[in-house]
């Protein structure tokens, strides 16, 4: 179980870490977060429906990352593409913002259940709700870190440039932290699959 999921009874998973993974993970969990922002809570006394009425962004994100978590419905094609990717983004980002922002707390919050034994190991048991919840917060961990690493489908793979990094290069730790999550992406993804 060490470094991969395995399929728990009832369709949850495990995975055995380390006080050093538990830390890293949360530390990218937190980041993701401070990253989507805050959720827009309804003022006391405010009806909470309205939030659900309630319009968001209709211009897509300027930072890069964010771009890519909250892409454009349509691309960038004509003038006509463009006001309905605005349209959509207005109508659906806050949602979206919301789910993401809930995945990473789930994730936080299961890893900051942990009691990691003596030799500083725990075993993260989560539940089916959870694992998707941690599926989908992996999934955009990595989209976050890529984009900042500007990795491109060539830089993947067992011949691609991100597994010949020197270790002088500045961006190993980060590429390390991507290449682990994908790997504990994939095994959680096969732990689901019937």
């Amino acid at each position: 179980m060490a470094g991969h999921f395995e399929a728990t009874p009832g369709g949850g998973a495990a995975v055995a870490l380390d006080e050093v993974e538990i830390a890293i993970l949360r530390s990218l969990a937190v980041q993701l977060l401070e990253l989507i922002g805050p959720g827009d809570e309804p003022a006391a006394g405010e009806d909470p429906l309205a939030a659900l009425f309630a319009e968001g962004p209709s211009e897509p994100p300027t930072d890069p990352a964010l771009a890519r978590l909250f892409p454009e419905a349509y691309g960038d094609g004509d003038d006509e593409l463009r006001a309905a990717s605005s349209e959509f983004r207005r109508f659906t980002e806050n949602d979206l913002r919301t789910r993401k922002r809930e995945d990473a707390l789930v994730v936080v919050r299961t890893l900051d259940g942990l009691t990691p034994a003596g030799d500083g190991a725990a075993v993260l048991t989560l539940t089916p709700d959870e694992c998707r919840n941690w599926l989908g917060s992996l999934n955009d961990l990595r989209l976050t870190i890529g984009t900042r690493l500007e990795v491109s489908d060539e830089d993947e793979g067992e011949e691609g440039s991100l597994y010949r990094l020197p270790d002088s290069d500045p961006r190993k730790p980060m590429v390390m932290a991507y290449l682990w999550l994908g790997a504990l992406q994939e095994t959680l993804v096969e732990t689901l699959m019937p």
